[in-house]
Parts: structure tokens; sequence; C-alpha cells
């Protein structure tokens, strides 16, 4: 059984060898590859200013939500700006949307229901500084703004 077993390990020894890939196969493949590529021109990609506003939009990262708590306001605020501006969402109808469209639960929930009944029923442009003073009126931390002065 010894030289049988013997002569078995030397079959699949050889096999193995033959299986093996050279260092000298391996790099005539790489350079068949590499000179492959080189050969094949490029794509030409024409970025227009609609691809170009896509790749800027992930600058600054999707904020989240804001439940009205007071604490956190100022940051979520500063936040909602960077977003508003990186995602050049600049016409103020759509601005006030994504705003609303991240005040969900508690008081902002409901602020922003009722001011969305508000704005399906106008239907002209909303004035931007006039809904600033009301979001930064509702939802500032007052305590904060007392400790200021």
């Amino acid at each position: 059984m010894s030289s049988r077993r013997t002569n078995n390990i030397k079959v699949l020894s050889e096999r193995l060898r033959s299986l093996q890939i050279t260092e000298e196969a391996s790099s005539k493949y790489k350079q068949t590859e590499i000179d492959k590529m080189s050969n094949t021109p490029a794509p030409v990609v024409a970025m227009n200013e609609n691809v170009q506003a896509e790749m800027i939009k992930n600058i600054v990262l999707d904020l989240g939500w804001f439940n009205g708590d007071q604490m956190k306001f100022e940051d979520w605020w500063r936040e909602m700006r960077l977003f508003l501006k990186s995602n050049r969402v600049m016409e103020t109808n759509d601005r006030i949307t994504v705003i609303l469209a991240h005040l969900r639960g508690g008081v902002a929930g409901i602020y922003a229901q009722r001011k969305l009944n508000k704005l399906d029923k106008e239907t002209g442009t909303q004035d931007w500084e006039e809904f600033v003073w009301e979001i930064k009126t509702m939802f500032s931390d007052k305590t904060k703004a007392a400790d200021a002065k």
C-alpha cells in the first residue's frame, strides 16, 4: 500500500507542476493586457451642466430630519443652509419645500403640515426672508438667545 500511495503522490505532484503558472508566462500575459489597453482609445465623455451638478450634489450629505428640538435647531439650520447651497436649490419655493420635507414629528411635523396646507392654497412665490424669520422664531433655542445677551 505504501508504494501505491507514493505513486499516487508522484502523479498528483506532476499534475500540479503542469498547472503552475510560471513568472515568465504571467508577465507576458500582463504585458499583452497592457498593450491592448494602451491601443484602445479612452471614451470621450462630454459633461454637461446637469452631470456636473450631480457630481457636486454629494458634497454635503442629506442632514436628516428635524423634530423641533430647539437645542438642536442652530446646528440643523446651518447644515440645512449648506445642503441647499451645495445642491443648488436656489428658487424660494423649492428651498421652502426642501426644508418642510425635513421637518418630522412633534412640533416640527405639525408646523410643516400647516405651512404646506397654506402653501397649497397660495399660487405666488413665498417671501424667503419671512419664512426664515418664521422658522427661526418657531424653533430657535430661546435660552441660548437669552444667555447671549
